[in-house]
């Protein structure tokens, strides 16, 4: 078939050369055209990421307030609930002295009228019981 083209070897090495050459082209970088607004879509898009991060920081923020005030209505809560307790502690403790005052009291009044030993002991033994 090559006899039927009438090429020679100088034309087969330049028909190379030039596939080639054709081949190491589709490869090459072409010229892109640069969009005009591109700049502007740089900008655009900077906003919109700053606008995001700003959004989301307020939003960790507000999370923040909102946790550390539970935190201190918890506390409060802890505090009247304390605070309730040791004045009820209070109280029962001025019930309890005054209840010992009084059995004191007649404990004392009962070893001034009655001199013997055995009859206070009885009545010891009585309130005490």
């Amino acid at each position: 078939m090559s006899h039927l083209k009438n090429t020679g070897f100088a034309d087969r090495i330049s028909a190379q050369q030039e596939a080639k050459k054709a081949m190491l082209a589709k490869f090459k970088a072409k010229p892109t055209v640069q969009d005009p607004d591109f700049d502007k879509r740089e900008e655009q898009r900077a906003a919109e990421l700053e606008a995001v991060r700003a959004a989301r920081a307020e939003a960790k923020e507000k999370a923040r307030l909102e946790a550390l005030a539970r935190q201190e209505e918890l506390m409060a809560a802890k505090r009247a609930e304390r605070k309730e307790r040791k004045a009820l502690e209070a109280a029962e403790m001025r019930v309890r002295k005054e209840e010992k005052a009084k059995e004191r009291d007649e404990l004392r009044a009962l070893g001034k009228t009655t001199n013997s030993k055995q009859s206070r002991a009885h009545q010891w033994a009585h309130l005490l019981g």
